[in-house]
């Protein structure tokens, strides 16, 4: 029970973690482009990098910190017309090839050595260099401090059964949310909207009941930082949201279905295909730029294996969505601790060590992706109607 009790501690962890949550904010400007749009972008990473090398270098080099913000922002706005303009008249497997050539071409730029002083080469840029200005807002206070100090530990000793009960609640819980949330219109009206905020409330008590996560107040990898990252991802999402309930989101879905017909409307389809590549790279500059502030700056941490990520966890989740890329950025993390964790304590090191465990859990995770693109497209969340695309 112990060991269970420590790896589920240790998914709990994971999904709350700030790497997660600008992953989260990534793929839901991935979403604009593929799942909404149908523009099929394999160079997200990209976009991150940018927007994490605009802030870091800028605060580096003694720039306020709105600057650093504004010229990460500046740089991916200026990456997706140079992207674009070329490409978003041809269809979507040409622009795949181009973006995947334009990331590749971005973190090989950022490794190089004629760049030591900006960049810091392969090396990276250090998180010392940049991470102040941001940590000093924080008002949170020094020392640790766990989210829910009342936990599963204050119940009978932290007895099995209490824990069993309260895995139990939280599964049933988690089943009628994501019931409600593929109907549809979980939301609407007022009763509705109230019975999905007190099941969202709910749940997430029992999850910090039954895995307590102490962490600093301010620090490195502090609460303060988790505050602000899943603070912009669900400011993102409301964004997103009110986008694609609007006449321009109901035109990037007619995008994705048949662009003929939109053109034959009158419709700039270029123009609307540019709009949605520079609001969803944009997206993935602030994923990028949340991505590095408990960490550092490098280029190979930011390549091709974090796109095929933010792919996983939204087409985990759902496409077309708007809640599938939070659903699915965090399973997909916790998922692969849990897979982790799990291998480390039940198989013995003569079979497969720690640095195999890490291998093995992308290995299931890949293998998972497999079969739910085969028996569920849409993923959790989705629908098969929304994957319709016109490519």
């Amino acid at each position: 029970m112990d060991t269970i009790q420590f790896i589920l501690n240790g998914m709990m962890r994971e999904a709350l973690s700030p790497q997660t949550a600008a992953v989260a904010i990534a793929v839901i400007g991935l979403n604009i482009h593929f799942g909404f749009t149908g523009l099929i972008n394999i160079g997200q990473s990209a976009f991150m990098l940018l927007g994490a090398y605009g802030f870091a270098i800028s605060v580096w080099h003694g720039l306020p910190m709105v600057v650093g913000l504004a010229l990460g922002f500046g740089a991916a706005f200026v990456f997706a017309l140079i992207l674009g303009a070329p490409t978003l008249k041809l269809r979507g497997d040409y622009l795949a090839i181009v973006t995947i050539s334009a990331a590749e071409i971005i973190r090989y730029v950022g490794r190089s050595a004629l760049l030591t002083d900006f960049t810091g080469s392969a090396q990276g840029i250090p998180g010392s260099q940049y991470r102040d200005p941001f940590t000093s807002l924080s008002f949170f206070g020094g020392g640790q401090f766990t989210l829910l100090p009342f936990n599963y530990t204050d119940v009978a000793d932290g007895a099995a059964w209490v824990r069993i009960i309260g895995w139990v609640l939280v599964v049933a819980c988690a089943v009628v949310l994501i019931q409600r949330l593929r109907r549809g219109h979980a939301f609407a009206g007022l009763g509705q909207a109230a019975l999905m905020g007190a099941l969202i409330i709910v749940g997430i008590f029992l999850l910090f009941f039954l895995f307590p996560v102490p962490n600093q107040r301010t620090g490195v990898n502090g609460w303060w930082v988790r505050f602000i990252a899943w603070g912009l991802v669900l400011l993102c999402t409301l964004v997103v949201y009110l986008l694609v309930r609007s006449p321009w989101g109901r035109l990037l879905r007619g995008i994705r279905e048949d662009e003929d017909a939109i053109r034959s409307l009158g419709k700039n389809v270029f123009s609307i295909k540019m709009q949605a590549l520079i609001i969803g790279g944009l997206f993935g500059a602030l994923g990028g730029i949340v991505y590095v502030l408990p960490a550092s700056v490098q280029p190979d941490s930011m390549g091709r294996s974090l796109t095929f990520f933010c792919y996983t966890a939204l087409l985990l989740g759902g496409a077309a969505t708007i809640f599938g890329p939070l659903l699915g950025s965090i399973l997909f993390f916790a998922a692969r601790i849990g897979i982790k964790y799990t291998a480390a304590a039940y198989v013995p090191d003569s079979i497969m060590n720690n640095q195999q465990t890490e291998q093995f859990s992308y290995i299931v995770v890949g293998v998972a992706l497999m079969l739910i693109v085969i028996f569920r497209p849409q993923g959790i969340l989705g629908n098969k109607r929304e994957l319709r695309f016109n490519v």
